[in-house]
């Protein structure tokens, strides 16, 4: 059996390999089971098993009665590749979404390490402020919020937020003509949001977190 897995784990890298260097062609059908057989030199269940993996991680799309087909390279990117092109009004309507989750959650289920945690980025952030450092900046607020990420208890929620991180960096480093201002702006808004998570106000931190996310902050 594990011979068998080690053979599939090499047919599967092989055909991808073919896919990458135009061998097989998006939407095009690939060989069956027979031609594989005799292409990779290995048999039957190796084959299978090979298309099993393939077809489980996006790779390949197997159509009942038609046969296996190579999916798009939009169909097989990671999720992380499609936050990188998605543009920001995309970005910010998911970002609502996962942070009103978050922030109601994280004011339900937060423990005072996680008060502690989102007390101290939220220092580091009005230091860096008074400093005038916009990387800083930009460093602390992520910080704060994945702390309230990490609040929620919900770690299916908190990862998913973690992936959105990198393109928020992005968002913010892209602002650097506006320097620290906007983070200055919206301070007082990120205390008003602490101050309800730390007091289990779920809806007053939805209702603070609308008013940072409205204005872009």
């Amino acid at each position: 059996m594990e011979k068998t897995e080690r053979l599939s784990d090499r047919v599967c890298e092989q055909i991808k390999t073919d896919i990458s260097k135009g061998k097989y062609q998006e939407g095009e059908k690939i060989p069956a089971e027979p031609e594989l057989m005799k292409q990779y030199g290995v048999g039957r269940s190796t084959i299978r098993e090979a298309i099993k993996s393939l077809a489980m991680s996006g790779t390949l799309k197997v159509q009942q009665g038609s046969g296996t087909f190579v999916n798009s390279a939009k169909d097989t990117e990671t999720i992380d590749q499609r936050l990188i092109r998605a543009d920001f009004d995309e970005i910010n309507s998911v970002r609502r979404l996962l942070e009103n989750e978050l922030v109601k959650l994280a004011a339900i289920h937060s423990t005072k390490e996680d008060i502690l945690l989102m007390d101290e980025k939220l220092e580091e952030r009005k230091l860096a402020i008074h400093a005038e450092q916009q990387q800083q900046c930009i460093d602390a607020d992520i910080a704060f919020h994945m702390a309230i990420a990490k609040a929620s208890s919900n770690s299916v929620l908190a990862d998913l937020y973690n992936s959105f991180t990198a393109i928020i960096r992005k968002f913010f480093s892209e602002r650097e003509k506006t320097g620290i201002s906007h983070f200055a702006l919206s301070h007082h808004l990120h205390e008003e949001l602490f101050k309800a998570i730390k007091s289990g106000k779920p809806k007053h931190a939805q209702q603070v977190l609308q008013q940072i996310l409205d204005n872009n902050y």
